[in-house]
């Protein structure tokens, strides 16, 4: 059983594109340390250069913190400046918002790394019926578990 289960999965994976595969992975990254290393090592091989993949370059970065005991502090510094420095240059970007924004709901208090919560918040709110419909899914998918936004919010992601 384990067997024919596997062979799906890799026929399903195979079958995706290299993004769609980076995008699922980022989902699951938090629920497990198995999900943090899986979509680490999917950034990784990311070949892209644009800002979305660059962006989730950026978020691995940060999420490897979580699961290493050394220079922890560094990893969070440079996925935060680069995550920053890329939104900077593409500020109307909806994906990097939702990207910074999970970061920053994820993010131990402690750290400090929460400034842009309620701007990232409000830019998808106000720009939520301009996304294309797969990204519109994934906003919403997002804003299901979403700590920051109110059942109030969740209910105009429609």
């Amino acid at each position: 059983m384990k067997l024919i289960f596997s062979f799906l999965t890799a026929f399903f994976l195979f079958f995706q594109s290299d993004f769609d595969a980076l995008r699922n992975s980022y989902e699951k990254a938090n629920s497990s340390t198995a999900n943090t290393q899986s979509f680490i090592d999917i950034a990784e091989k990311q070949t892209g250069s644009d800002a979305v993949t660059n962006g989730y370059k950026a978020a691995a970065k940060i999420m490897e913190a979580k699961i290493v005991t050394k220079n922890r502090k560094a990893l969070v510094k440079s996925g935060a400046t680069s995550l920053e420095s890329i939104i900077k240059s593409n500020p109307n970007n909806a994906e990097l918002r939702v990207i910074r924004m999970s970061v920053q709901e994820n993010i131990p208090k402690i750290v400090g790394y929460r400034g842009s919560l309620k701007d990232d918040k409000t830019f998808l709110l106000n720009n939520y019926s301009k996304q294309n419909a797969a990204l519109k899914t994934y906003i919403k998918k997002f804003a299901t578990q979403s700590k920051t936004m109110t059942d109030a919010e969740k209910a105009m992601l429609k």
